[in-house]
């Protein structure tokens, strides 16, 4: 679906923020971007999503170069939320507000009209439909700036940091979203500093370190990575403790749930 190919880029004055970036990101896939602050995660789906351009390099889009592609050229293939929903919100309700993207993509009123409704449906919110965006909470924001992205109909959704500020029931509504739309067929990229979410959610993890890929694999293959602490990461609680009690026959996982499982099964064969 999307392709970077020796990405380079920097900003004014400043080294190299992001340094020869090859990956491929398919169709369908629910992959993470991890690694400290500073690494290049926000900057490199800044570069995929057109708002900012490589200094060397390419960005394919389904083979094609996106190099005289806009933002908006893009938003009709990729969604993107930033981390602080507060920073694409702007409109007098939240009807008003998902309707903005289709509106100046060109859809016809009726698109416009059916696809508001269904981004509402699909994040929770049409019973909202008539309010004040200014007076939801910080998880309903979220969702909300996540319905804007959706009314626009883009395959691909990157989501920078979503859950960052909310209570954990936001959270878990969240993320349940997020494995819905990735199980009606959304790619989802998000970029997140949280192992557990990312351990839970993940089909594979990019590591971004000092602006390079350091690391592209799975979430278990991550935490058994020797670099895992030098990239700023540490495995989720259940990775650890499984590793330590191995030697009792307990597999290693990256889930508390089946961790939880496995050592009730044991303590209930013990005599």
């Amino acid at each position: 679906m999307l392709e970077c190919c020796s990405v380079d880029f920097s900003y004014k004055a400043q080294t190299q923020a992001i340094q020869q970036v090859s990956l491929t990101i398919h169709a369908g896939e629910f992959l993470a971007i991890a690694g400290r602050n500073g690494s290049g995660k926000t900057t490199l789906t800044r570069l995929l999503m057109a708002l900012r351009k490589p200094t060397s390099g390419d960005i394919l889009l389904h083979g094609t170069s996106t190099k005289p592609y806009s933002p908006a050229d893009m938003a009709h293939h990729i969604g993107y939320v930033f981390q602080n929903p507060d920073r694409q919100i702007f409109r007098d309700t939240v009807f008003s507000e998902v309707s903005y993207g289709p509106e100046q993509l060109g859809y016809s009123p009726e698109q416009i009209q059916a696809y508001t409704q269904e981004a509402l449906a699909v994040t929770g919110l049409s019973a909202l439909a008539g309010a004040y965006p200014s007076t939801l909470s910080r998880g309903q924001k979220q969702r909300l700036a996540i319905a804007s992205a959706l009314a626009m109909q883009p395959a691909l959704l990157i989501l920078d940091e979503p859950t960052s500020g909310q209570d954990a029931q936001e959270c878990q509504k969240l993320l349940a979203l997020l494995n819905k739309l990735h199980a009606q067929g959304k790619t989802i990229l998000l970029i997140t500093h949280d192992m557990e979410i990312l351990a839970h959610h993940a089909q594979r993890v990019i590591v971004m370190d000092h602006g390079r890929k350091g690391f592209d694999g799975s979430p278990a293959e991550l935490f058994q990575h020797e670099d895992l602490a030098a990239w700023g990461l540490s495995a989720p609680s259940a990775f650890t403790i499984s590793r330590s009690v191995a030697a009792f026959g307990i597999r290693q996982t990256c889930l508390m749930e089946p961790l939880i499982r496995e050592l009730s099964q044991k303590l209930r064969r013990k005599p």
